[in-house]
């Protein structure tokens, strides 16, 4: 019995490990091939940066408010979220009242923080 199901877990693996064989080939092959059918010349002209056809000017490390990156990391968390009300709405009469609770819990610690940044002014610009 112990090695029927050793068996069995031995044949079910057997394609993933076929998958994983095959991904890792393709990968190394590709990398292969790259590097041999390449730029073999490499020069300061073909090492620059290429950006729209146009000279690069100054450096690329400027810096940025704070603002940029929190909103783009606030807009992550709200959108995210929606992701989850689409299939709600699609279904919000079978849930019934239990599924609207549901999503009030759901959705109550968002609007807590949303409002929290409010609060704060982390979306207000000067």
């Amino acid at each position: 019995m112990e090695n029927q199901v050793v068996e069995i877990i031995r044949i079910d693996y057997l394609a993933i490990l076929f998958q994983f064989i095959v991904a890792s080939g393709f990968v190394l092959l590709t990398f292969y091939l790259t590097h041999k059918l390449g730029p073999l010349h490499k020069t300061a002209q073909k090492l620059q940066s290429f950006e729209c056809g146009l000279d690069s000017i100054g450096d690329a490390r400027l810096p940025f408010s704070v603002k940029y990156f929190l909103v783009a990391i606030l807009f992550v968390l709200f959108d995210a979220e929606l992701i989850f009300f689409y299939p709600w709405a699609v279904n919000f009469r079978e849930l019934g009242q239990s599924g609207f609770i549901k999503m009030l819990i759901f959705v109550a610690p968002f609007l807590l923080g949303f409002f929290y940044i409010i609060k704060k002014g982390a979306l207000k610009w000067e």
